[in-house]
């Protein structure tokens, strides 16, 4: 199968230029002209999704090549952008960087390749004239199959700036496809692990992607940028589809989500649907009770140490959890789920399925990783090799009475994670489209628990 959408990759020399406000802003911008618009991020970011969903009305995706591999890249790209009349997808870090050591695997520049789509760079420009020529000249000619098919601006400090920017790229022969003001950036709130989630402030995001759309529609050729995206021309190959269990009775499967937990990848909850799962959302700091009927439990990652006086103070919800897990019924916690789970967080009480307590670091643990199942547990049979990824400023000091979830073999060789009667927490990330049988193994654990 041949398909055809058209689709940007929007990138930059390194982080802190300007892609989420370009690539949000484009995709805010497209969508008010009546376009159905697909939005993407490379890497395994949660929050700039959630900046998406918004701008577009649909639901944000990854493509992450170290988490889900090259091969699927193009399918899960197809399957989220079913319908569109254009895709855009939000770059990670710089052009070139990927995972470490591995080369381009998982770079922007890798997953653009993956996609066949051309890449607009965008370049602070802040603090350089004649040299943004020489800088763009060596991103777009680096790697000759990166099509780097025109530059947005962003910084410019005036028109005379502007004019001089767009003079010495005159003979770099790339196109400038738009130049944004260094007085009108759009700035989102930031704290310890990047910028604060959709959820947590709504109202004020809703008016940051506004300010986006106004500003990159305003400053961008709309016009350019969507010829550039119809050059993209056919991407072979099927959209990715979550294999189907066929299947009498559907268990409740009840999924933490609210302003705590806000990290997911939306091919979990389309997967457990398909493997006979009916997928209900609830909110650990509103709700007292699990969702009626509830067989499994998921809670992702998130910030509960943001929220960890209100989690705590919602002792009947905390007793829900215990009683569920104590009971053998499947428990999968990434992550803010490992923490909720532990018995206390920063000294508050949480909901003690772990003999654990968890507090906040100063230290940053950020990166890919290599794992492998080291115990059997409702997720992963002992042996199963998975893909995943850290991205925390906490530490769990264990207890007794579980055993490791994972053996990690990148960078370093250590256990990670609890396996316990029914619950399989961790600090570690996963894309279960990597592994469609995480999905339909958890869900049979429902029916059999």
């Amino acid at each position: 199968m041949v398909t055809s959408v058209p689709r940007l990759v929007i990138a930059a020399p390194a982080s802190g230029s300007g892609k989420t406000t370009v690539a949000t802003g484009l995709m805010a911008a497209f969508a008010r002209r009546g376009l159905a618009v697909s939005p993407h991020k490379a890497g395994p970011d949660y929050i700039d999704p959630g900046y998406h969903a918004l701008a577009t009305g649909r639901v944000g995706r990854n493509l992450d090549a170290y988490l889900c591999g090259p091969e699927l890249i193009a399918p899960l790209f197809l399957h989220g952008a079913r319908g569109c009349d254009l895709a855009v997808v939000e770059g990670v870090m710089g052009l070139y960087d990927g995972a470490a050591g591995e080369g381009e695997l998982a770079s922007t520049a890798h997953v653009a390749k993956l996609l066949r789509a051309p890449v607009v760079l965008v370049v602070d420009a802040s603090s350089q004239s004649r040299s943004v020529a020489a800088l763009v000249h060596g991103f777009a000619s680096w790697d000759p199959q990166v099509r780097v098919g025109g530059v947005i601006l962003n910084k410019v400090g005036s028109d005379r700036h502007e004019t001089l920017l767009r003079e010495a790229l005159d003979s770099a022969g790339v196109p400038v496809l738009g130049a944004l003001r260094r007085a009108r950036q759009v700035g989102t709130p930031s704290r310890h692990l990047g910028l604060v989630p959709v959820a947590e402030r709504r109202a004020e995001a809703v008016e940051a992607v506004a300010a986006m759309a106004a500003q990159v529609s305003a400053g961008c050729d709309l016009e350019a940028l969507a010829a550039l995206a119809r050059s993209a021309g056919p991407l072979p190959g099927d959209p990715w589809r979550p294999p189907a269990t066929p299947t009498k009775e559907r268990e409740v499967v009840a999924v933490a989500g609210g302003p705590a937990f806000t990290f997911s990848y939306a091919e979990h909850a389309e997967l457990l649907s398909a493997a006979g799962a009916d997928v209900v959302v609830f909110d650990p700091l509103r709700d007292e009770q699990l969702p009626e009927g509830t067989r499994g439990l998921v809670v992702g990652g998130g910030f509960p140490e943001v929220y960890a006086s209100e989690l705590s103070g919602n002792e009947p919800l905390r007793k829900a959890v215990a009683d569920l897990a104590l009971s053998g019924a499947p428990v999968a916690a990434e992550c803010a789920g490992l923490l909720y789970l532990c018995r206390e967080l920063d000294g508050q009480p949480m909901c003690g399925v772990l003999d654990a307590s968890a507090r906040m670091n100063e230290r940053l643990t950020l990166g890919y990783r290599d794992a492998v199942a080291v115990s059997d547990g409702v997720l992963a049979a002992a042996g199963t090799r998975m893909r995943g990824h850290e991205f925390h400023r906490t530490v769990v000091e264990p207890g007794a009475g579980a055993a490791p979830a994972w053996g990690v073999r990148a960078p370093d060789r250590r256990l990670e994670g609890f396996v316990q009667q029914g619950v399989h927490a961790s600090y570690l990330h996963t894309h279960w489209a990597a592994e469609p049988g995480v999905a339909r193994r958890f869900v049979e654990r429902c029916r059999t628990s």
